[in-house]
């Protein structure tokens, strides 16, 4: 899953450069965090406290915000409160900035900004010059995600591998099973990987496996749980898929109903297990952190479950998964 981070050091020299160049007071650069359109400050220069380091600004949100919605430069050689507000500063500090001049970065959104406590300070000519030092650090985050991307695509890749070929090194289903959700877990950063499939009756479900249990205190799953019980059990009678992470509310349902005590997730996923025309298992990752859930890691993991429905029904496991299995 891609969360990508700024390179906090890099930036930090450049902001640096880029303070000394324009004789500024302070210099923040703004990028947009992973999948959202807030940008964060990744990196600032200031020769004053006040700078707020952890600033967040929305499109639209004061002048900097301006520069991220419409991407385009803005220079305000007499800069007072009535022109707009900065929106980076804590306290009163704001009030005694006389100039401002910021730039978009173009190549991933975001924006660099300078200040002064003098006015007239900059020019159309430092703005200029400072367009390309905003694309210097544009270039330099598309690199960096695109590294990390790659990254991200060779794991799941890797473990799309090894998953192939986990039946050749665990032939016995209770290995497999134990192997493949061990694997799921350390690939995805998903702390819990569980296994859940139905009777025969088709009115209940249990708990065929997991790698670390979900429930509280590590206390052992009940026997069964109905069909429509809890979010798995939602899944099952819905034949739908579940995902919920970081950039969504955590759902209220528990995994397995109101009257089982699990672990509170923020970040689930439940994939439908369908052979022989039935959803027959429901495949859940569940995490207690708010997780990005990427297009890439549901690919990854749409990919597992066919690759687990596909074993199970070559294994004629059907007869057998109407019981617990040890």
């Amino acid at each position: 899953m891609l969360t990508q981070m700024p390179d906090t050091p890099f930036y930090e020299q450049l902001l640096a450069i880029v303070g000394n160049v324009f004789d500024a007071y302070s210099a923040v650069l703004f990028l947009p965090e992973a999948d959202s359109e807030v940008c964060r400050a990744a990196a600032a220069f200031s020769l004053g406290d006040a700078l707020n380091r952890e600033a967040a600004i929305a499109p639209g949100q004061g002048l900097v915000g301006w520069i991220i919605r419409e991407n385009k430069p803005l220079l305000i050689s007499n800069f007072d409160q009535h022109r707009g507000v900065l929106g980076y500063y804590r306290g009163g500090e704001e009030e005694r900035i006389r100039a401002f001049m910021g730039y978009p970065v173009a190549a991933t959104g975001g924006a660099l900004c300078l200040d002064s406590r003098k006015t007239y300070t900059f020019g159309e000519k430092d703005l200029k010059i400072l367009s390309q030092f905003a694309e210097l650090a544009g270039n330099h985050l598309a690199r960096s995600r695109e590294v990390a991307q790659s990254l991200v695509e060779h794991g799941f890749y890797q473990a799309q591998r090894r998953i192939a070929t986990l039946h050749k090194t665990f032939p016995k289903w209770a290995a497999f099973r134990s192997g493949l959700l061990t694997l799921l877990s350390e690939a995805t950063g998903f702390r819990h990987a569980i296994l859940t499939v139905r009777d025969e009756s088709g009115r209940s479900y249990f708990l065929e496996g997991a790698n670390e249990s979900p429930f509280n205190g590590g206390r052992e799953a009940p026997t069964r749980f109905s069909v429509g019980q809890g979010l798995v059990g939602w899944v099952f009678k819905n034949q739908t898929p579940v995902y919920t992470g970081e950039k969504d509310e955590a759902s209220r349902l528990p995994l397995f109903g109101l009257d089982v005590p699990t672990i509170d997730c923020k970040s689930v996923i439940c994939l439908p297990i369908h052979f022989s025309k039935k959803t027959r298992g429901v495949l859940t990752l569940a995490d207690p952190r708010p997780l990005p859930i990427s297009e890439e890691l549901k690919a990854f993991v749409g990919m597992v479950s066919e690759s687990l429905a596909l074993f199970l029904e070559n294994l004629h496991l059907r007869t057998r998964l109407g019981s617990p299995s040890a």
